[in-house]
């Protein structure tokens, strides 16, 4: 993408980032600033409620604070911008704080932006919004979403004010990498609860490393090709087994080897014969079959999908086995 000012001078792409202090804002973040250059440069704003206290003003990056549920906090966030780049979400809590900030918010910020003309929008949702599963191999709209978390629910429905603002909106699978306090946490305690390999580790989901969503963002938000707005899964094309995933953090250091097989139906006796955080739900979603095909969005955005998730996992290892630990 490239910007030229009054008198054919290029200028650099000014892009908004919400969610900037986050676990994928964050890689997106380095990643735009990566891309910085003397010929085509990117300046962001990005926008946190507090600005982190190790936040550096330079030429390429201001901060500046606002709460996407409060409408009013917003105006003129997007005043001269090219692109907006929506991150923020909140994944936990009850209906009114999720409708709150994921859809109240997100219309907010896209009303926002439609109002200054913003060029480019891109939206991150999420696949939860298809509901339990198990899910095999399926494109977008192929099945009907239907969204069992207040997160998830108040997500698709932040949905459609992304799509009528004419946002890319990707919706990922289970992502990987430096900072997940979910997945692998989760895997963790899973297998404390349950030590074994869950219905032989057959399952099949949909993985992307952190690093390798923020590329595809970057690539959507600021890259010369210009995707059609519309919905799109944007994990890894190639689905990763339960066994597999297991094993390489095994190897990694990551979590305990298990080798002893359970059929399903016996890993939720154990599992619910134990009090945790993770659900059943929670449990089905990371050891059953979800998985949606991906191929399409790199392809379009001309932007490689790389090595995949279980490979780019020892760039993160050392991060996880502090986190466990601590």
């Amino acid at each position: 993408m490239t910007t030229t000012a009054a008198g054919g001078v290029r200028r650099p792409v000014r892009v908004v980032l919400t969610g900037a202090t986050g676990f994928v804002g964050s890689a997106v973040l380095r990643r735009l600033l990566d891309r910085n250059g003397p010929a085509a440069g990117v300046v962001v704003r990005a926008l946190a409620r507090t600005v982190p206290r190790e936040a550096v003003e330079r030429p390429d990056v201001h901060w500046q604070t606002a709460d996407i549920t409060t409408p009013a906090s917003l105006d003129g966030v997007a005043r001269d911008a090219d692109v907006l780049i929506h991150l923020a979400s909140r994944v936990t809590g009850d209906a009114a704080a999720c409708t709150a900030v994921n859809t109240r918010g997100t219309q907010a910020l896209m009303d926002e932006a439609r109002r200054r003309g913003v060029r480019r929008v891109v939206h991150l949702s999420t696949t939860a919004v298809y509901g339990p599963g198990p899910h095999r191999g399926i494109h977008v709209d192929e099945t009907t979403p239907a969204p069992v978390s207040p997160a998830s629910r108040s997500r698709l429905a932040a949905e459609e004010f992304a799509l009528a603002a004419g946002a890319v909106v990707l919706r990922p699978g289970l992502v990987l990498g430096t900072g997940d306090r979910w997945v692998v946490p989760a895997l963790a305690e899973l297998l404390d609860r349950v030590p074994a390999r869950w219905d032989g580790g057959r399952g099949l989901i949909s993985l992307v490393d952190v690093d390798d969503l923020a590329r595809l963002i970057v690539a959507l938000a600021c890259g010369p090709v210009e995707v059609p707005p519309g919905i799109y899964h944007a994990s890894h094309p190639v689905p990763v087994s339960n066994r597999d995933m297991m094993t390489r953090l095994a190897d990694l250091g990551v979590l305990p080897t298990v080798v002893e097989d359970l059929p399903w139906r016996e890993c939720l006796r154990r599992l619910g014969e134990t009090s945790g955080q993770v659900s059943a739900r929670q449990f089905a979603l990371l050891a059953q079959d979800h998985w949606y095909r991906s191929e399409h969005i790199w392809r379009a955005a001309d932007c490689p999908e790389g090595a995949g998730p279980l490979t780019r996992l020892a760039a993160s290892a050392v991060w996880y086995r502090a986190h466990l630990s601590s």
